[in-house]
């Protein structure tokens, strides 16, 4: 149900669209890293990065020395429509937040929750790393 209210207050970007510009612009450049990310299919991804190619908001670039490979790149138009989501679902979730009458207990609960979401992805981080063979 968040996420609806999450893409209702993003009225220029769909939700999927919205997730597939932030990992572009945080340097996911490939839509199978994109894929896998965000547990989408392949034809899933290039359909949206198909639409977000058309508005302006990403462009395809030649990947040097594979000609299969397409590098994806955020443009400033992108960034545009990225910045105006993320401040149209900041308000919207400030607006929910105001509503509620312990707001500072549910605020303090949320980040208590990042900081053990962030904990067991850096531990997950370091146990690939130790994982992979050296190069």
């Amino acid at each position: 149900m968040l996420a609806r209210v999450m893409e209702r207050s993003s009225h220029d970007l769909s939700l999927p669209q919205y997730r597939i510009l932030s990992l572009v612009a945080r340097g996911d450049e490939r839509a199978t890293v994109l894929a896998g990310r965000l547990a989408l299919t392949k034809p899933t991804v290039s359909a949206i990065v198909d639409a977000l190619v058309e508005r302006g908001a990403l462009e395809r670039h030649a990947v040097a020395g594979d000609r299969r490979s397409t590098q994806l790149v955020i443009t400033p138009a992108g960034r545009d429509a990225l910045a105006a989501s993320e401040a149209a679902m900041a308000a919207e979730v400030g607006r929910l937040l105001d509503q509620l009458e312990h707001r500072d207990v549910v605020l303090d609960a949320l980040a208590e929750l990042d900081g053990i979401v962030r904990s067991e992805w850096h531990e997950r981080v370091a146990a690939r790393l130790t994982q992979e063979p050296e190069r």
